[in-house]
């Protein structure tokens, strides 16, 4: 990889891991499915006019953005909003590499190989010891919730994968703002049921700094600039090469959020965090390591810039 794609690509990492620093500011003042609706409606509207609609079946789209963007992001948001930590958050929530195996190998039949088998024991144990570590400002709510986010998220990874079979590649881009179209309504209906009508009076008759720097950094920043350099990567380069820099995305979030937030982990969640960081290792470069292409990965070349 070039040094300047390596930069981009770490940028992008940056971006995304300070972006659990942006939700958890955005929840002190807006409650989460409302600040989940309005992540969305920024994002898409207008960009959604400028980019063509992905080569997918309007069934595929609405299932992808259900899943991977009203399921995982209100999961995740309200987890935060009741104790979830957001550098614990940005660690827990990479397991949804795992739930996308565990949905790949149900639904299409994908197998399991040693790499995968080694690295969920690693990290289960390491979320089992983080999980057990209640306390301070950790919640076994928040915690099951961002389980439940990164469940979604898995279960998203595989629409896409299916979604994208036999089409041209497209661009990234595009399917992201599409599909968080879809969101926006179903997150809103949530908003205005669950969190009532008072909310968003206070949201639009006095929005603060705070809030609006949030949505700003969570719609442009993180969704807008972070998928669209990501989708310039894979584009350019293969899966395997570019999939591996998300695994920075935890560091870049536990570390921010102890300098910003100060966050700080027991003795106990750091060996867990550093079980669960291991096992994402050996999950993501484990066949590489054996000169094997991860089958996880092919379907993601697909996509284009």
């Amino acid at each position: 990889m070039q040094r300047r794609d390596l930069m981009i690509g770490l940028i992008v990492i940056t971006v995304w891991g300070l972006n659990f620093i942006a939700i958890k500011l955005g929840l002190q003042e807006t409650p989460p499915f409302l600040l989940g609706a309005l992540r969305f409606l920024l994002a898409c509207i207008p960009a959604i006019f400028f980019l063509p609609k992905p080569p997918v079946s309007w069934s595929w789209l609405i299932a992808l953005g259900l899943s991977i963007n009203v399921g995982q992001f209100a999961f995740l948001f309200l987890g935060m909003k009741v104790g979830m930590p957001a550098g614990l958050a940005s660690l827990v929530l990479q397991s949804q590499a795992f739930f996308t195996l565990f949905v790949a190998v149900t639904w299409i039949g994908e197998r399991w190989q040693w790499n995968h088998l080694v690295g969920l024991i690693l990290s289960a144990c390491g979320m089992a010891v983080i999980g057990l570590q209640q306390g301070g400002t950790m919640t076994l709510a928040g915690f099951g919730l961002t389980l439940a986010a990164a469940a979604c998220w898995g279960t998203g990874n595989v629409i896409m994968r299916r979604a994208t079979q036999g089409v041209p590649p497209f661009s990234m881009l595009s399917l992201v703002v599409w599909a968080g179209a879809v969101a926006i309504i179903p997150l809103a209906l949530l908003s205005w049921f669950l969190e009532g009508y008072d909310a968003w009076l206070i949201a639009f008759r006095s929005p603060t700094l705070t809030t609006i720097g949030s949505l700003v950094y969570l719609a442009f920043l993180a969704t807008l600039v972070g998928y669209g350099f990501w989708g310039k990567l894979l584009s350019r380069y293969p899966a395997a090469l570019v999939s591996p820099l998300a695994l920075l995305v935890p560091l870049v979030g536990m570390s921010s959020s102890a300098l910003f937030l100060g966050e700080s982990l027991s003795a106990m969640q750091s060996v867990g965090a550093l079980l669960v960081m291991l096992g994402l290792a050996v999950h993501v470069l484990g066949q590489r390591w054996s000169g094997k292409k991860p089958v996880t990965e092919i379907a993601t070349e697909k996509v284009s810039s």
